[in-house]
């Protein structure tokens, strides 16, 4: 019997072979806090009928079933695979470095179409039984991680589901040992793609990917439900930097409009070798839109750049995970 309140509650995770089809969870994420939920589409019937004062209820009916919401959670050294992928949209197997249990994941922008979750999110009553709901075809629509001055390392998934049922079984919880990434890990190089070098005086830093869909997808013939969300937008990269006013590197990419690549990059402990745990985003080109080293009172400038992700012509954007996981 779990706690009956959220200290009980848990969210398993699963990729699909088919869209909307349920898998049984096999991992378990940790996570901050949770907003999935059923949104249904209703239609009453408005048929006149003498003397009858309210619409009867044996003609309401749901036309439509969807669900959506966000998941916010901690980035760790285990587990993070699954989302990663769905978010990025390229089919990853952990690379394995020398012959040591480091295992790298390349994740490289591509389309995500096939690739969907099931989330089984697990609530608490007062009594301690656990309820269950079954999200079915997840596809992650954006995703944010930031990072600041004494913080972890978070990240913010948004979801578009097509279904929610109740009926299979709640899995059983199981978490690895694993750490969070935090600040003190923290690092930001930008400049030339490949040869970025690190910037000084930066104190949070946060990235956002959005992956626009066509998530409407509601036709005959499908029960109310709808088919996959196919990309129909082009992917937008933005994020912001807060920093010390240390010197002018950022603030002159700003005001010349140049193209610099940026590395976000969070180093753990060593796993074997010269390997180790590690989480980085790397964006070949982007650019400065603000950046107003103002002055607003007597303390240290502390300027907030904000820049939009951009095609180099060459390097796709790519998100790297070295752990020991040795698949997703």
């Amino acid at each position: 019997m779990a706690i009956g309140s959220g200290l009980g509650a848990q969210i398993g995770i699963a990729a699909e072979s088919t869209y909307g089809t349920y898998v049984a969870p096999t991992k378990f994420i940790e996570f901050t806090k949770e907003g999935l939920v059923l949104k249904k589409t209703t239609a009453q019937s408005a048929g006149i009928a003498a003397n009858r004062f309210l619409p009867l209820s044996s003609r309401r009916v749901v036309t439509q079933r969807q669900a959506s919401g966000s998941l916010d959670m901690e980035v760790t050294s285990k587990g993070m695979g699954v989302l990663l992928q769905s978010l990025m949209g390229t089919s990853v197997t952990p690379a394995q470095q020398a012959a040591t249990a480091a295992y790298l994941q390349t994740h490289t922008l591509a389309d995500t179409i096939g690739k969907s979750l099931t989330l089984q999110k697990g609530v608490p009553l007062t009594t301690g039984t656990v309820t269950r709901k079954n999200f079915l075809g997840c596809k992650i629509i954006s995703a944010e991680f930031s990072c600041e001055v004494g913080g972890m390392l978070t990240a913010t998934f948004e979801f578009d589901c097509k279904n929610v049922e109740e009926t299979s079984v709640l899995a059983t919880a199981s978490y690895p040992a694993m750490a969070p990434f935090g600040f003190h890990q923290m690092s930001l190089k930008t400049g030339t793609y490949a040869s970025e070098t690190a910037r000084d005086g930066v104190r949070k830093v946060s990235v956002k990917f959005e992956r626009p869909h066509a998530v409407e997808r509601f036709y005959a013939g499908q029960s109310g439900l709808k088919k996959e969300p196919i990309a129909n937008d082009q992917v937008k990269i933005t994020g912001s930097i807060e920093m010390d006013y240390v010197d002018t590197v950022l603030d002159d990419l700003h005001t010349s409009d140049a193209e610099t690549a940026l590395v976000l990059d969070f180093t753990g402990p060593i796993i074997a070798l010269t390997h180790a745990e590690r989480f980085t985003v790397k964006l070949p080109a982007i650019r400065f839109d603000d950046a107003p080293p103002t002055v607003e009172g007597f303390d240290v400038v502390k300027p907030t750049m904000s820049f939009v992700g951009l095609y180099d012509g060459t390097n796709q954007p790519s998100i790297e995970y070295m752990s020991t996981d040795v698949t997703l």
